[in-house]
């Protein structure tokens, strides 16, 4: 079971999908051998076949997903498509409901994708839906979608990723919504309607409860309320899994129930039961309240997870066999991946099986009992060391008051609020209104306990964990679990020692930040949707050209793109920022960036627009675009902006980096227009403009848009490659048509970031490399047929 389930995991590490025709045929030659050979080996060639066996069988499961595809020619098109809403529809951004809709039917006019078919999960937004009501049931919806599609970088989220694993194979937006009188609504479509209508009788009854965004959360698994303030304030306390309808909620349900149930059977005359038939009652009962509660809370992915441990747990239990805790925690992993192959692209999956099995570690075999009080500071130190290397390799802090929040929280949500919130709700449900009023009451009084409690932990001024490297952090974990795990006192006693001189050293004073040094100079045009973000590094030098877009509440190119980025590249310190205007696409999350990193100086086509923006930040004196040249590492920079006055795009800061071994320039324009391109091209100054000799890399001004990109500007400047910053699909339409023409008949090689992803420039001793991230994308996200695949410039 366990070479099946690493043979599942690592076909997540392929970027090429492995036949798995192939791997499956594979087997009958192993097969063969395993008959043939002797012992010793046949136990290894049984190894090799349940390896081959978990990567082939979730090789057939991601290709079923992937042969699920929207045509080039149905994006952008008005489609009516039938089926049902399978989950809880969230509110969104722009007065809009989000939801998950499984199709069953498609217009028969639509041809099959070439050896494919229609997409069974989609994923849309309903705009202006605030008055709208969304039907249960068989419905019809006109829709436009487009193929699954995202920002692809080195690190930071990534949407693709998100959307494979739950089988969504298309996104859009809803243009109308009709019940479908006639359509039959099956099983699972029967379910989902149940379960929004549950939803939609607990909020009837306890809508008005000032709690009722964690009260919704923790009895139906129901997120949609929850505020930025909530998600602030559990991530800060790394209690976000306390609304995660997970193993802590259905643990809590079977243990109740299986208590229950046994001091209801011991009541029973004796003889009626034997201890056998008893104990399987007791299991039966437990099973049944945990499946129960986990429809009750929409059977996501976690939910489901936790149910499979349940069912495995308690199986072992009920046997009660003197046998390893390893086995039934490879079984349920086993049975995880079996029932749901695409788990290992979610954290929660990771998460939870590591926190099992660190639980596991430091409890099993231990000849003395420990302690409850004990064993919850045991189990949370566990956790809390045992995940952080896991954490960081996510990308995802480690709040060192996560272990006061959680020491507090779990036993006050594991003996009171679960308690307390299912007996409520069981006694509203069968009183009516009765008593609704005394039950909001007491729900808003221990829940209100909750989050002060969270807030309190919160505001208390704990300094942040180191980021360590990686190969530390796993040695420091290690350490730490194992005198957790071994109670010899003098190995505890030198371990702790240690430890304190190692951390007494690493933080006696605040090193100042360093960027590690690289090898060769390089820029990375990162894919940032429409807008614009460039990182420019030479030794150890860092300037970064523009922030990319943010909407408010929405999204934000610093917090989803250059800050795992940059704290992947270990960049500490940003010696210059240039921010080439004040438009959102180009200086968004400026606040955010400005909190994570340390900054030299900041320049601007648009210093008081920026200041502005900053105006609540302490943060370097804005700058006016420089009009100088200066040495950077082994680029010479050159800056300019117009002299007209002008503010908005054409205030843009142009800005040429230039590296004299390679002859190559590569020019960041910003969204200058045509004028301004005219007098750029007119500047007597500009000698390196129209009469350069060498490569040139150009970034095209305005995304492509056809207010830029004159017949004269391409003609004089003459790029070599020209780089469109352009979201997919996107409502502008950037590049223009007619801008692509122009620089094609140049012979310019054209690159889009909605196709290629991030680009990767990079200055070798005696040649120029530009790497596409899609080249090294896995198979979910660039395969053949997918959309990074047939992305086109128009």
């Amino acid at each position: 079971m366990f070479a099946f389930s690493c043979g599942v995991i690592l076909l997540y590490r392929f970027s090429v999908l492995p036949p798995y025709p192939w791997l499956f045929l594979s087997l009958f030659v192993l097969l063969t051998f395993f008959i043939a050979k002797a012992t010793r080996f046949r136990v290894v060639v049984l190894l090799l076949i349940a390896w081959v066996f978990g990567l082939g069988w979730a090789a057939w499961h991601a290709d079923a997903h992937l042969q699920q595809r929207l045509s080039p020619l149905q994006e952008g098109v008005p489609l009516t498509v039938a089926g049902y809403v399978c989950d809880l529809p969230q509110p969104g951004s722009f007065n809009s409901i989000r939801f998950s809709f499984c199709v069953e039917s498609w217009p028969e006019s639509i041809d099959l994708p070439d050896g494919g078919a229609h997409p069974e999960k989609i994923r849309v937004a309903w705009y202006g839906s605030g008055e709208k009501v969304l039907p249960s049931g068989a419905i019809l919806l006109e829709v436009v979608l487009k193929r699954p599609h995202g920002n692809l970088n080195d690190a930071g989220f990534r949407y693709e990723d998100w959307l494979f694993r739950h089988g969504v194979r298309a996104t859009g937006s809803v243009r109308g919504v009709a019940k479908l009188t006639n359509g039959a609504c099956g099983l699972v479509c029967s379910y989902h309607a149940w379960h929004r209508k549950m939803a939609t009788v607990v909020e009837g009854y306890f809508g008005g409860a000032a709690q009722y965004p964690l009260l919704a959360s923790l009895l139906i698994g129901n997120r949609g309320h929850l505020t930025g303030i909530h998600w602030q304030t559990l991530k800060a306390t790394g209690t976000i899994h306390l609304v995660a309808i997970s193993g802590l909620h259905l643990g809590l349900v079977a243990l109740a129930a299986g208590l229950l149930c046994r001091r209801f059977l011991l009541l029973l005359p004796s003889g009626w039961l034997s201890e056998k038939n008893l104990r399987k009652t007791v299991y039966c009962t437990v099973i049944l309240a945990s499946l129960f509660y986990a429809l009750v809370a929409g059977m996501t992915v976690p939910t489901r997870r936790a149910l499979v441990m349940v069912v495995v747990g308690g199986w072992f239990l009920l046997k009660a066999r003197d046998v390893s805790p390893w086995r039934p925690f490879v079984i349920a992993l086993t049975c995880v991946l079996v029932f749901d192959p695409s788990a290992p692209l979610d954290q929660g999956f990771w998460l939870s099986f590591l926190a099992v099995a660190l639980l596991v570690w430091v409890f099993s075999g231990r000849l003395r009992r420990v302690g409850w009080l004990a064993g919850l500071m045991l189990a949370q130190c566990a956790v809390f060391v045992g995940l952080w290397p896991v954490l960081q390799a996510f990308d995802q802090t480690q709040p060192l008051v996560g272990v006061v929040a959680n020491l507090v929280a779990i036993p006050w949500v594991s003996f009171v609020v679960m308690p307390v919130l299912f007996a409520g709700a069981v006694l509203v449900f069968i009183t009516g209104d009765m008593v609704v009023g005394h039950v909001i009451a007491v729900f808003d009084a221990v829940l209100g306990v909750l989050w002060y409690l969270l807030q309190s932990v919160e505001a208390i001024p704990f300094d942040p964990l180191p980021r360590l490297t990686q190969a530390a952090l796993v040695a420091l974990a290690l350490v730490i679990l194992l005198v957790l795990r071994f109670p010899d006192r003098l190995f505890r006693a030198v371990s702790i020692i240690v430890l304190l001189g190692w951390v007494g050293l690493g933080w006696r004073s605040p090193e100042p930040p360093v960027n590690p040094a690289v090898k060769m100079p390089e820029v990375r045009i990162w894919d940032v949707g429409q807008g614009l973000s460039v990182l420019v590094r030479s030794g150890r030098k860092v300037l970064l050209y523009d922030t990319g877009p943010e909407v408010k509440g929405v999204y934000s190119a610093v917090e989803s793109v250059l800050l795992p980025n940059l704290r992947a590249l270990g960049v500490k310190h940003i010696e210059h920022l240039v921010v080439s205007h004040g438009d959102s696409d180009h200086s968004g999350g400026l606040s955010a960036l400005l909190n994570e990193v340390s900054l030299g100086a900041i320049s601007s086509g648009e210093p008081v627009l920026v200041g502005e923006k900053l105006a609540r930040h302490p943060a370097p004196l804005i700058q006016d675009c420089p009009r100088m040249t200066q040495t950077f590492g082994e680029f010479e920079l050159s800056f300019w902006r117009s002299s007209s006055g002008v503010s908005g795009n054409d205030a843009s800061c142009v800005l040429r980096l230039f590296h004299p071994k390679l002859n190559v320039d590569l020019l960041l324009t910003g969204d200058i227009s045509r004028s301004v391109e005219a007098e750029m091209l007119a500047d007597p100054r500009l000698g390196w403009l129209s009469a350069f000799s060498g490569r040139r890399i150009l970034v095209a001004p305005h995304h492509g848009s056809k207010t830029s990109s004159s017949t004269e500007w391409v003609a004089g400047v003459a790029p070599d490659w020209v780089i469109y910053t352009a979201g997919y699909q996107h409502r502008y339409g950037h590049p223009h048509e007619d801008v692509v023409e122009r620089y094609q008949k140049t012979g310019a090689v054209p690159l889009n970031t909605a196709c290629s992803g991030q680009l990767s420039v990079r200055f070798g001793p005696e040649s120029l490399n530009i790497v596409e991230a899609k080249q090294q994308a896995p198979f979910w996200i660039a395969g053949p047929g997918l959309a990074r695949d047939q992305c086109k410039i128009p």
